[in-house]
């Protein structure tokens, strides 16, 4: 008699991702809110605050905009998932999937698959709606689409998996909400989304937002989609991209420990 193995843990992350993408898709009204919320904000801020900066060719709309392609993948991500993975625990999704043969590993990269394709619509459509009103311009360096590459896989996968640890300290989705959507909210002021340039925060919020991955993404999106000259605009006087990565990767280690610990199938203590 021949006995059949079960796929590996990536394998069946990546099928538990295709669900996900299908379950996603079919709520429209959440796919429209989830994409199109940052790229409002975007337009309604930057047209409000638009305006010549110290540097020539640089508008504070630029700035702005750069910054807030950053920080749209981590809306994407840490608040979706941590949002999405209490509800499929207080809906019982969760306790159904424990019944399977499916490890948290899998689940995990399901979700991952998830936050990858949603996050680079999202990246598109931001960068699509910047270039059009604000005279954003795409890079024509090799060097800074690889830039922007390793900063979008660096800052999806901490993200997804520190989004995961977090839904374990709410006990609904309501809960949920109210964290994630607090600790977002507090990073942006600090990490220099919304304040452009980030140098005109007293430097000791700054400080406190270099702990987080938040503050390290928008500054590698920056150095991407704004030209070399803004690099005057950072709090270093420099991208400081070896450190971009360092950071995104040890909280993508950090994170990926944390929701190792934390998760939980149920509510059940």
């Amino acid at each position: 008699m021949t006995t059949l193995a079960l796929p590996g843990p990536l394998a069946l992350g990546l099928a538990r991702g295709g669900t996900e993408l299908r379950q996603f898709f079919r709520h429209k009204e959440q796919v429209v809110f989830t994409f199109s919320l940052p790229a409002v904000l975007m337009i309604l801020l930057g047209s409000i605050l638009d305006g010549p900066t110290a540097l020539d060719g640089v508008t504070s709309g630029q700035l702005l905009a750069a910054g807030m392609i950053g920080s749209g993948i981590v809306s994407t991500s840490f608040n979706s998932i941590a949002t999405g993975v209490s509800a499929d625990r207080e809906t019982g999704a969760l306790k159904r999937l424990r019944g399977t043969p499916m490890p948290p590993a899998s689940y995990f990269v399901g979700k991952m698959v998830l936050v990858a394709v949603s996050s680079l619509a999202q990246t598109v459509l931001m960068a699509a709606v910047a270039v059009a009103l604000f005279g954003l311009e795409l890079p024509s360096d090799p060097a800074k689409w690889l830039t922007l590459l390793w900063v979008f896989a660096l800052g999806i996968v901490s993200c997804t998996l520190l989004g995961i640890a977090v839904s374990s300290l709410a006990k609904s989705t309501n809960g949920a909400v109210a964290i994630v959507q607090m600790l977002y909210l507090v990073l942006q002021f600090i990490s220099g989304v919304f304040v452009s340039p980030i140098t005109s925060l007293p430097k000791v919020m700054v400080d406190i937002a270099s702990f987080f991955p938040l503050k390290w993404i928008c500054q590698g999106f920056r150095s991407v989609f704004l030209p070399d000259g803004a690099v005057r605009m950072e709090m270093a006087g420099a991208w400081e991209l070896p450190r971009v990565a360092l950071v995104l990767g040890i909280w993508c280690v950090v994170g990926a420990v944390l929701a190792r610990l934390t998760f939980r199938w149920t509510d059940a203590k």
